[in-house]
Order: structure tokens, then sequence, then C-alpha cells
């Protein structure tokens, strides 16, 4: 590798001077973003699960920063057109600043994870099989495999997990890269997980090598000590193919959602009447109570459409029958219209007044060839079979003017 990694010396140098020692076009949409190669980079490329840092290069935007054969490229955003003007080309010299925001941002997040993940393991022996750092929250994959004796990750294990994983940010116990070039003399070092590499490795430790909180092989980039984490929030455990899937968040992110979370907790509180205490109690009694009015409603509502169910039958006749409902759904005029089948020789139309919908039923006149026929005249559209169609107009008008138009076709 031609690059020499600075973010592995130092983690918080978020401005550098360097030199271009190679750029070129990348293959992206219209090849328009160049790549560049450099003496120094603060820029980590991603990979531990971490996303890669962004930031600028001579003010010029870096969307993307990865490794490809050995060496890193930083992604410049229509930088084609600066390697034309010669704005990028070998040997010059370049300043670049990272974003920092989003850097500390991984930090916490990262570092967050080896304190969950050492925790887990010290408690439970969970081995740590999978880590995702998405937009809303992380997740580790945890395999009780070492550990014969826990069959399962309860909510209690969890809280447990939690509370012990925040203990360690408390304590700001330091966070020590060390690094490696072989795997002989990594494996010296007290890590919870097999090493997996044989050369340029790096150990990061939380606390001492004699007693460690956390140990393992990483390349991400940490806080220097376990209190700049802040916070650790762990929010469900799930089972997930043969393992648990704990979701989670760290730093400033679990400071916000946290945040979110006590807003509608107080939101709730204020539309209850209700103190944090009895919150729970008071939602309990309102949501029986949705229950008897719900269960009411439906009773009524059965009551309603038997009774209209047996008007309809004392008034519909040979010609148009045209009722309209705005209290009831259009389910419930279906359930109405099929409940007539029979005893509809003419056209029954019932009409949704809130959604301007027509429901036409009839047993002896094709009710869907009328609706595909006509209803797109008169800005509608619809469907059916011969005994039952649904048709949609924009306006109360149109529905109306279409109803007229059936029927003047059917004198």
């Amino acid at each position: 590798m031609k690059t020499i990694q600075i973010y592995k010396k130092d983690r918080y140098l978020s401005k550098l001077q360097s030199q271009i020692l190679e750029a070129f076009t990348l293959p992206s949409p219209n090849n328009s973003d160049a790549g560049i190669i450099l003496k120094e980079t603060i820029f980590f490329p991603g990979g531990g699960g971490q996303s890669c840092d962004m930031g600028s290069i001579n003010g010029y935007p870096v969307v993307r920063v990865y490794e490809d054969q050995g060496e890193i490229i930083h992604q410049i955003k229509d930088g084609a057109k600066l390697l034309a003007e010669d704005k990028l080309i070998l040997g010059i010299q370049c300043e670049m600043e990272l974003d920092w925001d989003r850097r500390f941002d991984n930090m916490q997040r990262h570092c967050g994870e080896h304190i969950l993940s050492g925790i887990c393991y010290r408690l439970w022996g969970g081995v740590n099989r999978g880590f995702h750092m998405g937009d809303d929250y992380m997740t580790i994959d945890i395999s009780l495999e070492d550990n014969p004796q826990f069959k399962e990750v309860t909510w209690d294990m969890v809280q447990e997990a939690e509370l012990e994983a925040n203990k360690v940010i408390w304590q700001d116990l330091p966070v020590t890269p060390h690094h490696f070039d072989t795997k002989e003399e990594a494996v010296k070092m007290p890590v919870r997980k097999q090493i997996a590499i044989d050369e340029d490795i790096t150990i990061v430790t939380i606390g001492s090598e004699q007693n460690p909180a956390d140990s393992v092989a990483c390349c991400g980039t940490h806080p220097s000590t376990a209190g700049q984490v802040g916070l650790i929030k762990i929010y469900k455990v799930e089972p997930n193919k043969g393992m648990y899937r704990i979701y989670f968040e760290a730093g400033k992110r679990a400071l916000l959602g946290y945040r979110q979370r006590y807003d509608v907790l107080a939101k709730l509180e204020k539309d209850l009447s209700a103190g944090f205490p009895d919150l729970m109690d008071k939602y309990k009694a309102r949501q029986e109570k949705n229950r008897e009015i719900k269960d009411r409603l439906y009773h009524l509502t059965k009551e309603t459409i038997e009774k209209e169910k047996e008007r309809l039958l004392s008034e519909i006749d040979t010609g148009h029958s045209v009722y309209e409902y705005s209290n009831l759904t259009i389910d419930d005029l279906i359930e109405m219209g099929r409940a007539l089948e029979g005893n509809i020789p003419g056209l029954l139309h019932l009409v949704h007044c809130p959604s301007n919908t027509l429901l036409m039923f009839s047993d002896n006149i094709d009710c869907g060839k009328l609706v595909k026929d006509n209803a797109s005249v008169f800005n509608g559209k619809g469907g059916g079979n011969k005994k039952f169609a649904r048709a949609i107009f924009n306006r109360p008008d149109d529905l109306h003017l279409f109803i007229d138009a059936i029927e003047k076709l059917s004198r």
C-alpha cells in the first residue's frame, strides 16, 4: 500500500496536508467522478462494520473512500472535470478535511459496539457473529456456542448487559489500539474472538490488558476513552438464525433516540392527564373504553344495516332505486346489496357519499357492462360483473349525471 494511514496513529486529526500520488477517472454515472491516491490520509476507508469517512480534498467533496487492490481510493464527486483542468494531478499538494461529525459519530457507535459485545462475552460467553451499523440503529448477532449453560438471551439479560456496558462508559476506561505485524504477536493479547488475519493486525483494548472490558481485532476508528461514547441504549432482542440479535444505539444517536421516545411519553402523559407512574394504568383504561365503544358501534351498525335491508326490500321496484349514505362504509353497503340478491328486478344504486362511490346491483341487468361502457364519459372508473359493479367519480355531480344517463338508457 502506497498510502500512509495517519488515522491509525491519530484518530483525532481532522485536517492534513498531503500529496497526490495517482489520479484517474472512476467508473461512475457519466464517468464524472475521479479517484485519487494520496501519500498520507486521515480518511478511514471503511471496514469492520463501520462506514468510511467523508469530507473534502482541496474543498472538493469526498463522497466515498475505499480499498481496492491494497490501495486507498478517495472518490471525488465530479472530479473528472477537475482532472481535465489539471486541478488533481500527480505531485500536487492538497489539503484534506474530514466531516468530523460523521467521524465522531462512527467512533462513538463502533466503540459502543465493542463495549456491549465485550459485556455479552463476559456475562454469557456470547460471541458476536455479526455487526451492522444502520441509519436507525445498530445490531449485533450473539451466539451462545461457548457457554451451554445459557439457552437463550432474554430481555432481563440484555438489560443487565446494558447496565454493565454503561458502567464501562462511566469508568471512562482507556481505549487503546495496539498494532502488530504478525498474528503470532497479536495472539498474546487477551482477545475475546479468534484473530482471522495473519498480518497488519490492530487489537483494540478497552481497559487494561490484565482485566479488559473488551479486546478484539478491529480496523475501525474509536475514541481514546470509553467515556466519550456517552451512552448505550438497547431497544430489543429477538431470535435470529440460531443466534440472538440485539438492537441498540450508542453515543449522540442514543441520546437523540431517548429524547424522541421521552417526548412521545410526555405527550401521552399530557393527553391522558397522567403522571409517569400511572401512565400504563390510564392507557389500559383508555384501551378498555375504546374496546367497549368499538363493540357498541359494531352492534349498532349491524342493527342499522338489518333495518336498512328491510326498508330497501319494501321500497325497491322494477326501475331505478337510488339511496345515499354518509355514515356507513363501502363494505357495509356491499353487504346490504348482496343480501338483497334475488329481489332486485331493476337497478339498485347505493351511493357512498364521502368517496363518490356508486355500488350498482341488479338481478336482470348487466351492471358491469353499464359501468365499463359509460363511467369514463362522466370522469369515472370502475368495473364489476353482471350482478354487481362499482364506479368511482371525481365529483358528486359526475356520479349523479351517470345515474341519470343509465336511467335513460334503461327505459
